[in-house]
């Protein structure tokens, strides 16, 4: 496994402190977040899940705990839409040049707006996906949320 990709590679063009971490991935995990957390032995509020969802037909990047689920319409809400729905696998990996299940926020192949739920900010250090699977990065989210020019909102259901 490489440990550098488009994710790290912008992590390091953007100053960012982080640390690099590998762990087995399991395919058949029901929900790779969770299996990545205990892969991790962290606390799933730590290690952040990446999702792309359509706004009223428009990609956005949501970012939260891998134990949560996000809430169409408070996600519709913080980037001004009416409704939201989840991106298609196959839109997303076209659309992010990632795999389902190694989607990155950093180093996508289109600039998406992105919000992050601010619950993740009262973490110190969190992991987030470092752009293939088994693959994470350890980081401060404030470095998260300044690099991808993220906003911050309640967006967990």
């Amino acid at each position: 496994m490489s440990k550098v990709t488009r994710a790290t590679q912008m992590l390091d063009r953007a100053g960012v402190t982080f640390t690099v971490h590998t762990y087995d991935y399991d395919p058949n995990a029901d929900k790779v977040g969770l299996q990545a957390a205990e892969a991790l032995s962290e606390h799933p509020s730590r290690v952040l899940k990446t999702l792309l969802a359509l706004v009223d037909g428009k990609p956005v990047c949501v970012i939260l705990p891998s134990d949560r689920e996000v809430a169409m319409k408070k996600l519709a809400a913080a980037v001004g839409g009416k409704a939201a729905e989840m991106m298609k696998p196959d839109v997303a990996e076209r659309l992010s040049g990632y795999k389902v299940g190694g989607i990155s926020p950093f180093g996508q192949m289109k600039k998406l707006r992105t919000v992050m739920e601010e619950s993740a900010l009262k973490e110190d250090l969190v992991y987030m996906n470092g752009g293939q699977r088994g693959l994470q990065v350890r980081l401060s989210p404030k470095d998260a949320v300044k690099t991808l020019e993220a906003i911050t909102a309640p967006v967990v259901a």
